[in-house]
């Protein structure tokens, strides 16, 4: 059974189940793998806290963990990209496998010959984890400047606030100059796949981290819980 540690936000966590559950080879309910999904949405702001702009989250991370580990889980996904700059802290209070959504986002990406744009929070890029993890697979990275951070953050705050048709028109306008210069996006926050779902296919490949995630725990439970999916994490 894997757990689901959610609620940040709802909607992507929602999201992510819908394809954890459709990337699943089933023809019958039995052929699926049993999930326990519990939402926390009142953990204080991942982002914030990276910046030192509110309280940490980590106390709450790690109690919300205990409760799927007395669940009975045998790993646990969280789908909040910013949450995984406690990794190491959450890792080490938990006895159970956390499987890591930059390790998963990463895998996922493949072999790409021009740079790779990183689309976050704010925190999760100050955080680094996905900026280690691209140069260590050999990846030339790019974060998006001040203009183009604020649309990703207006992205991102309409999405949880449910505007998500306002927050695609804000996503195709940002990523419309970006043809031919890169090779790939990442959408290294849950929210933003929500609103690229509503837009055709960009001229870029877009690594979505909650399909990535979704895919990744999928082949660590099929496998039996054998895989290591903290043996590529960098921090």
């Amino acid at each position: 059974m894997i757990g689901v540690l959610g609620g940040m936000g709802p909607a992507a966590t929602v999201d992510f189940l819908a394809k954890f559950v459709a990337c699943t080879p089933a023809r019958r309910d039995q052929d699926h793998v049993p999930v326990m999904a519990l939402f926390a949405p009142q953990i204080p702001d991942r982002s914030s806290a990276i910046l030192g702009q509110g309280p940490s989250p980590l106390p709450h991370l790690q109690r919300e963990l205990g409760r799927l580990v007395a669940a009975g889980v045998h790993a646990v996904a969280i789908p909040c990209n910013a949450s995984h700059h406690w990794y190491e802290q959450m890792q080490a209070d938990c006895p159970v496998p956390i499987l890591h959504i930059a390790t998963a986002t990463v895998a996922a990406l493949g072999v790409t010959s021009l740079p790779v744009m990183v689309l976050a929070t704010r925190g999760t890029l100050c955080s680094g984890f996905y900026q280690r993890q691209l140069a260590a697979a050999g990846h030339d990275w790019r974060m998006p400047d001040e203009a183009e951070q604020q649309a990703v953050d207006q992205v991102i705050a309409r999405v949880k606030a449910g505007a998500i048709a306002e927050a695609a028109r804000v996503l195709a306008g940002l990523w419309q100059p970006w043809q031919g210069q890169m090779g790939a996006v990442i959408l290294a926050c849950t929210e933003i796949p929500l609103a690229a779902a509503l837009l055709p296919a960009p001229p870029f490949r877009l690594v979505d981290s909650t399909q990535a995630l979704a895919r990744y725990s999928l082949d660590f439970c099929r496998a039996g819980g054998n895989a290591d999916p903290a043996a590529a994490t960098l921090r």
